[in-house]
């Protein structure tokens, strides 16, 4: 049986203050290691939140919540995390900013220099390690966050809506990127987004939230072959997942917020 990376029993997020908000309430999911998982759901919805309460940095407020059968309690050892905005720092060359986890780590940087050159291999960057971010172009920029992330081998890789400032050319480049990532790291992924295809497209499951309080409305397995070149989006059985997923919106009256196909 395969191990459990993240399960949540009940999870619910209550802000504090007379007027604080209600951000989750009864998400219960059960994420294998080793999944590719989209988590989906229109804007405000608590998608976010319930990234951040796996990463440990906010508290739930019921249920329960264990990352590698452990309770959250703060941040777990082994995860990774990339947000919208890459985060780098401007004045550290592309190969600093990798190794920034490892210097707050006070692990011994020496040590990692293989697995840094074998990362930007990976991520197609060798001819930038020494480039500083303001050198490369916004795709460029997030593949070296996605390196930063990966660095001190996570077994955990947690994303934020992490293409969704760039263009759509470049968008569809970092999904095919992302996805030859991940088949030869494995590492489990959360991966958050508003779009539809994109959900589909990276997801080995598809978590969609309702509106605030989030809820887990569905979880849907994707049954489509990979590698997914980009042109499977063409086709009837990628069509049938992504009409599924926004009628579900259509019936929560959600089409007119951020959930995009």
């Amino acid at each position: 049986m395969t191990a459990c990376a993240v399960d949540a029993q009940g999870v619910g997020k209550q802000y504090p203050g007379a007027n604080g908000v209600r951000a989750l309430s009864g998400v219960t999911a059960h994420i294998p290691q080793g999944r590719f998982v989209s988590i989906l759901g229109p804007s405000g919805c608590g998608k976010s939140t319930f990234l951040r309460c796996v990463a440990g940095l906010e508290s739930v407020t019921d249920g329960q919540l264990e990352v590698n059968g452990k309770p959250v309690q703060g941040p777990p050892d082994g995860i990774g995390m990339v947000f919208q905005r890459d985060a780098l720092l401007e004045w550290r060359s592309i190969r600093k900013n990798i190794l920034l986890p490892i210097e707050f780590a006070k692990k011994p940087v020496q040590q990692y220099q293989q697995k840094v050159d074998e990362l930007l291999k990976l991520t197609g960057l060798t001819d930038f390690g020494d480039s500083y971010p303001r050198q490369l172009s916004g795709g460029m920029r997030q593949r070296a966050a996605i390196c930063r992330a990966l660095v001190d081998d996570p077994g955990l890789l947690l994303m934020d809506e992490p293409f969704g400032a760039l263009d759509a050319f470049t968008r569809d480049q970092m999904n095919l990127e992302l996805q030859r990532i991940w088949t030869e790291t494995r590492n489990t992924i959360l991966f958050v987004t508003h779009g539809i295809a994109e959900a589909v497209y990276l997801g080995d499951v598809v978590m969609v939230f309702s509106p605030r309080p989030g809820r887990l409305l569905e979880t849907i397995e994707i049954d489509l072959p990979r590698p997914r070149p980009l042109s499977v989006r063409e086709t009837p059985e990628f069509g049938r997942y992504t009409s599924h997923i926004r009628k579900l919106f259509e019936d929560m009256g959600m089409m007119g917020e951020r959930a995009q196909v």
